[in-house]
This record gives C-alpha cells, structure tokens and sequence, in this order.
C-alpha cells in the first residue's frame, strides 16, 4: 500500500462514504484532533510507567481510532460496519478515576499543570481532549455527531486530569496551587 496518493495535494479529503470535502472542514478537523490526542496518549505510554498502565492507556488510544472512525463517517453515506463504541469504555474511565482518586488528596485549588515531563504531557493530553470536544461540538450544530463519542472524550479529559495528579503523587511531586496574587 502506497502511503502517499496525491489525492489530497489540493486540500481534500475523503471521508468515509467517499464524500470529498477540505481539510478545514469541522468532521476532518474533529478527527484530526482526536489523532493528535491519540499520538500525546502514545507519548505518555513511552515513559516509565507500569506495565498494566501502559495495557490501560493503549486500549484507550484503540478507543479514540473508533471515535476517529465514527467521526470521519460521511452522515449522509450508507453505514458501513465500523467498530463502536460502547457505554462499558465509557465506565471504563469512571472506574479508574475513582481508583486512582481514591489515593488522592482532595482539591481546595485549581493546580497548575506541570512538575514532571510526564504530568506535563498528561495536562496536554487533557487540553486536546477538550479542544476535540470542542471541534465535535460545533460540528454537532449542523451535523449529527455520534454522542457517545463526545461523552467518552469528557470522561477522558477527567481521566487525563487524574492521571496527572497521580503521576505527580507516585513521583513525589508536589502541586502547584493557584494563586492570582501570591
């Protein structure tokens, strides 16, 4: 298989159904930054993490290649059979919040990303999700967007965000507290 096809050299795309539309077009940049979030996921899961994290974070990333797949469908085409996903990937997320939550202490302040690489990336990673969120919201306004892949990236924004905080306990870094006059 060929990577390069030349077909986009002039700014189009084709989404899944085979419609051609721009690179700008709300659906591409939707998905395009679901990928983004996806390779910051592949970043975090190249540090020195646990095993059973790294089994965690790559099935999350399978889950954003089926968010991907469901966003890049054509509405207006037949449906073809793509992978789904499923209310359980979204308690999925829930249930490691509240594990690792547990361990956590609670929050009186907003924090401040940072402290370590990889609570860094894990604040990145949360700011993507959003901004996929973002991008599915105002495509939601004229197009139909499947729902549960917009409650599956708030979960993950959640995820990412607790993911930092335990990050930060595990290493022994300490929280940066917000304080508009310090």
């Amino acid at each position: 298989m060929k990577i390069y096809t030349k077909a986009g050299d002039k700014g189009k795309t084709s989404l899944i159904g085979g419609a051609r539309v721009l690179k700008s077009n709300l659906r591409v940049e939707a998905y395009g930054t679901i990928d983004e979030l996806n390779s910051y996921i592949g970043l975090i899961r190249d540090q020195q993490i646990s095993p059973e994290l790294r089994e965690k974070l790559i099935n999350i990333q399978r889950k954003l290649f089926t968010a991907e797949s469901l966003v890049a469908h054509d509405p207006k085409a037949k449906q073809p059979v793509l992978p789904q996903l499923k209310e359980d990937d979204v308690k999925f997320l829930e249930k490691e919040i509240d594990v690792m939550n547990e361990s956590l202490s609670e929050l009186s302040n907003f924090i401040l990303p940072g402290g370590h690489t990889i609570v860094s990336y894990c604040h990145i990673a949360r700011t993507i999700t959003r901004r996929a969120e973002r991008a599915l919201i105002r495509l939601s306004e004229t197009e139909p967007v499947n729902e549960l892949v917009m409650k599956y990236l708030n979960r993950l924004s959640d995820y990412l965000f607790v993911l930092a905080r335990k990050f930060s306990k595990d290493l022994e870094v300490e929280e940066t507290p917000w304080k508009e006059n310090p």
